[in-house]
């Protein structure tokens, strides 16, 4: 029988209502972004104000199993420019620390540009606001052209540098594909839109810690066949973790939603994740902003994060039964 799931929720450095309903909810595993901007310490490549982050969320009920995000600013690396071996040696260092510090997992990703909504305030169901995405142009009249290929070498130098400190450290790399998984955005290409160029990754450094975020939605906006993903990825042992949402539409105009409102069969994927024994970690992603949200600036034209307490509650609902109605265990 397989290991329990590592059910988790993103819960971030300032202590707000969500890690009472976290606890509440039996949530004992944290993903974490502990950013200089979210922390007001330096960055987790320095010991100490990782440790300190640990300890304080450990006091509170938490164990943080992962870091998600850019940690400090990627932009020279993902780039390729100047000072980015720098910035490499910084991020070695931060995979150390997150070994000595019992972290054993890095949600990364390689969009420079980030995740992009440009629709906010998208009406739901009752009234309920989520975002979404619609495609203009590539690129804006006059703007610098960063073809893919170039993100593509910037990425092989950074992962060929970067994985034998988080062979060293025991730290399981999951990339992030991007989102919207648009070709170009803005003059910048965008590499990881479709599940071919996830395999390249994978194939790219051969090792037990490079591995994927199988963020479901992500993959579904690109016209792949999720399903069959969770069996491709999981045979070859390279899901590490679990980013649970749904939207309606590709990747060129789409909307999110509640969870059994979108256009994937949720019953089904949790199937395949018990089919391959999935034990890694997994966590509610976007959720629609909901009636009593602490964002009430969403419910008169705001934009509603994603992240707000209501929307994560109902989720986290969903998956337990998902997961007790297809014989998965969690902890």
């Amino acid at each position: 029988m397989p290991d329990p799931v590592k059910l988790t929720m993103l819960i971030l450095p300032k202590e707000d209502r969500r890690w009472g309903l976290a606890r509440q909810m039996g949530v004992t595993h944290a993903i974490a972004k502990l950013a200089p901007e979210l922390t007001g310490k330096l960055p987790p490549w320095d010991y100490e104000s990782l440790r300190s982050e640990v300890d304080r969320y450990a006091a509170a009920g938490f164990r943080i199993g992962g870091l998600e995000g850019d940690q400090f600013d990627m932009s020279r690396i993902k780039l390729g420019l100047d000072g980015r071996d720098d910035d490499i040696e910084r991020y070695k260092r931060m995979l150390q620390n997150m070994g000595r510090c019992g972290i054993d997992f890095l949600c990364y990703n390689f969009m420079p540009l980030g995740w992009l909504r440009n629709r906010t305030g998208v009406q739901d169901r009752g009234g309920a606001v989520t975002t979404g995405y619609r495609h203009g142009t590539d690129h804006a009249p006059g703007a610098e052209i960063i073809p893919a290929e170039r993100i593509w070498d910037n990425y092989e130098y950074f992962l060929r540098r970067v994985i034998p400190a988080a062979e060293d450290s025991g730290v399981r790399m999951g990339m992030h594909p991007d989102d919207p998984p648009a070709p170009m955005i803005d003059g910048i290409g965008r590499i990881f839109i479709n599940a071919a160029a996830s395999q390249r990754a994978l194939d790219m450094v051969a090792s037990p810690m490079n591995g994927l975020t199988f963020c479901q939605a992500t993959y579904k906006t690109m016209g792949e066949d999720i399903e069959e993903l969770v069996h491709r990825f999981g045979a070859q042992g390279k899901i590490f973790y679990v980013h649970i949402r749904d939207v309606k539409g590709l990747w060129n105009d789409f909307v999110e939603t509640f969870p059994e409102d979108g256009d994937s069969d949720m019953a089904a994927m949790f199937r395949a994740y018990r089919d391959i024994g999935f034990d890694g970690y997994l966590r509610p992603d976007h959720a629609p902003t909901m009636l009593g949200s602490q964002a009430e600036a969403s419910f008169s034209g705001g934009t509603g994060s994603g992240y707000e307490a209501e929307g994560m509650v109902y989720t986290i609902g969903y998956i337990k039964g998902l997961m007790q109605a297809t014989g998965m265990s969690w902890q």
